[in-house]
């Protein structure tokens, strides 16, 4: 018997690397101004620790598992990481290049100079030595490990540390540098009419001897340890599957060590002598510039405020019905709303929310929370619905990736106060962007809907580029009122016909209108299939594009993130043609259109087309049924497909190309096109 062809698959943690790449490309587009060429220089190196702790110490927590299991799905962690690493070192010089050959220059032609202690002038080296005594001296513990004793180094997860090389090599010195305490960026007095700015670390650097003044330093050098997050195997795999995985692993501790990054100039004695006592592998090792945590750069001062160096300011949107609507309840009911993020306010939902908790004739309010915001007006809103004898049912995603214990703790507090709270099940997350407000209207319960694409969070509004829409639509309330019973335990199946919600309908909806445009195609009909998300990753959807590109659909696709899908390979996917966008905004909207033999057929919501979004998580897609909005829709991702600016060819080689525009094309740089869309638009 012929074994089955596997499927032609990328890896998705390389090809993460491909979109971070992405990033790095926007801090060195001189399109962009330069306070967010190092935003994203900043972004860049966010991204890379996470990717770190949870990918890579994934990867080398495979490497525990039973060969057998490891054979079975074909994993190879080993051979990945190794690839990965050679990938990394390769953009982190190309990081160090545009921060040193692009950055640095163009801020000093700015009048603003990031100095070094070695360029200290007496005047900045008297201020600084006065500030490392008022302001930092009392926030530092150095440490003095004597490499003759057994020793166990412990360094804090993500935390910037020097290590001090003395004469004498039977001890080392460990410094931390208090970023959480003091700020990573001093700006310096005594230069005269120049913006000097140093580093935390150089005025720590300046006084080092002080710290060991009975030790003669030979060398400083910057270290940071990143620590394992907990591992996600439901994320990739499920059932009997996952549970292997783990009894193979068998027990563990959270925050293993999972990489040190260190200054490249370090000796090489030194480095050794780190690895022992943090206990690290050879492949741990990874060396870096002379400063870590490029995150930092997110609060880097700009002591010029010149508007020039940052993204010119977009005024929010007015939504031309509900930034004049008195009731809502009225507004929806005549006609379904769409709003869009950050290009308007996400006061329109908080609106939303105040008015029901204000109405008498609200009884009842429910909500999904993916991750829960700190101390925000929907969270007060929540809590005065409580007050005023709402009945409120909170759906808490406790497992919602670093955001567990805020999760847990707003959690405990709607609770308190009176609400119905209903943590994520075992196995299965909740990712949903979902809410409903019940109200009596002539002795009649009424549905009012909220179905988003991003999460209820004011603060990622202003730069995730999001999708909702209002409705009081019977079967759509009706469907997501039956969802709400599901996580409330009172029913098992929601029997949806209209929205796909995971794991119930998603996937096998998905097939369905997949096979129809194949089906269409092979008729000789019209047949194509358009889509934006995040990421593509879930093999039998793949598969299926791959069937339907032979097939002669045409595919085109917008994935911001990774894509496991090879595009472009002749007799198996070259009518799928995808590009993804990196811009100011991070583009977080899923819209799903297919041809459907004219009577074409559109989805909004929450999932990607990942194995865990269609099989391991509570997702919700919604038709748009309204035809103005579902135009609005079509319109605003047409604009995203014709972007030439900041649009990157996803192609078989991974070069990450720029789109180039046509000869008689004008530019299109959708982030902006679609804002200036949408002013038009709700100008009118």
């Amino acid at each position: 018997m012929q074994e089955p062809q596997e499927i032609p698959l990328r890896h998705r943690d390389l090809n993460w690397l491909s979109f971070n790449a992405r990033v790095l490309q926007e801090a060195e587009d001189k399109i962009n101004p330069l306070y967010e060429r190092i935003r994203f220089l900043a972004i860049f190196s966010s991204n890379l620790d996470e990717y770190f702790r949870v990918r890579v110490a994934q990867l080398r927590q495979m490497k525990r598992v039973e060969k057998s299991i490891r054979k079975k799905l074909a994993l190879k962690p080993s051979k990945i990481t190794r690839e990965i690493l050679e990938e990394v070192k390769l953009q982190q010089q190309k990081f160090g290049e545009i921060y040193q050959k692009q950055i640095l220059p163009e801020l000093a032609r700015n009048n603003i100079y990031l100095l070094d202690a070695g360029h200290f002038n007496d005047l900045q080296r008297e201020f600084v030595a006065n500030y490392f005594q008022q302001e930092i001296v009392t926030h530092i513990k150095p440490q003095i490990i004597d490499i003759s004793r057994k020793n166990e180094l412990f360094l804090e997860n993500a935390e910037l540390y020097f290590v001090v090389n003395f004469i004498n090599k039977e001890k080392l010195g460990i410094v931390n540098i208090p970023v959480g305490k003091c700020g990573r960026f001093v700006k310096l007095q005594g230069d005269g009419q120049k913006n000097s700015i140093t580093f935390l670390d150089e005025i720590i650097r300046s006084q080092i001897n002080s710290l060991f003044q009975d030790q003669e330093i030979e060398g400083v050098y910057e270290i940071k340890l990143s620590r394992d997050a907990e591992l996600y195997i439901d994320d990739i795999y499920e059932g009997a599957l996952a549970e292997k995985i783990y009894d193979s692993l068998g027990q563990r501790s959270d925050g293993q060590p999972t990489r040190l990054l260190y200054d490249a100039e370090m000796p090489d004695f030194l480095h050794k002598r780190l690895r022992k006592l943090l206990n690290l592998g050879k492949i741990d090792m990874m060396p870096g510039g002379k400063y870590h945590n490029f995150n930092d750069f997110f609060s880097f001062p700009d002591p010029t405020k010149n508007p020039d160096l940052h993204f010119r300011e977009l005024p929010e949107i007015e939504h031309k019905v509900l930034a004049n609507s008195r009731n809502y309840f009225e507004t929806i009911s005549k006609k379904d709303q769409a709003v869009h993020f950050p290009y308007m306010s996400f006061s329109y939902v908080e609106n939303f929310l105040e008015q029901a908790v204000n109405d008498k004739k609200v009884i009842a309010i429910k909500i999904s929370l993916y991750r829960v915001a700190d101390e925000s007006r929907l969270t007060s809103l929540l809590l005065k619905a409580l007050e005023n004898k709402k009945k409120v049912t909170v759906f808490v995603e406790a497992k919602a990736r670093f955001d567990e214990e805020n999760n847990i703790v707003w959690g405990r507090k709607f609770e308190k106060k009176g609400a119905k709270v209903i943590y994520s099940y075992p196995k299965i997350k909740v990712h949903s962007k979902i809410m409903l407000v019940q109200r009596m209207e002539d002795d009649k319960l009424i549905n009012y809907s909220y179905i988003g694409t991003g999460n209820f969070n004011s603060e990622t509004s202003k730069i995730y580029c999001d999708h909702a829409i209002f409705t009081s639509n019977k079967q759509i309330a009706k469907e997501l009122s039956r969802l709400f019973k599901v996580l409330e335990g009172e029913l098992i199946i929601p029997r949806e016909k209209n929205l796909l919600i995971s794991p119930f309908s998603t996937r096998q909806e998905f097939i369905k209108l997949i096979y129809n445009e194949i089906d269409n195609a092979r008729e000789g009909k019209k047949a194509k299939i358009t889509a934006k998300m995040n990421s593509l990753e879930d093999p039998e959807m793949i598969d299926l594009l791959y069937k339907a590109s032979n097939a002669g659909v045409e595919i085109r696709l917008l994935v911001r993130g990774f894509s496991c899908l090879i595009p472009g390979i002749k007799g198996l996917s070259e009518n799928i043609y995808i590009t993804s966008i990196v811009d100011r905004f991070l583009e977080h909207g899923r819209i799903y259109i297919f041809e459907n033999g004219g009577d074409g057929k559109m989805y909004y919501g929450s999932a990607d087309w990942m194995s865990r979004n269609l099989s391991r998580r509570i997702e919700v897609l919604s038709p748009i049924l309204d035809k103005e909005i579902a135009q609005e829709f079509k319109e605003i991702l047409d604009i995203q497909l014709k972007d030439n600016v900041k649009a990157r060819i996803q192609d078989v080689d991974e070069k990450n190309e720029y789109v180039q525009k046509g000869e008689n094309e004008k530019s299109v740089r959708s982030q902006y096109e679609i804002y200036n869309y949408l002013k038009e638009k709700h100008s009118l």
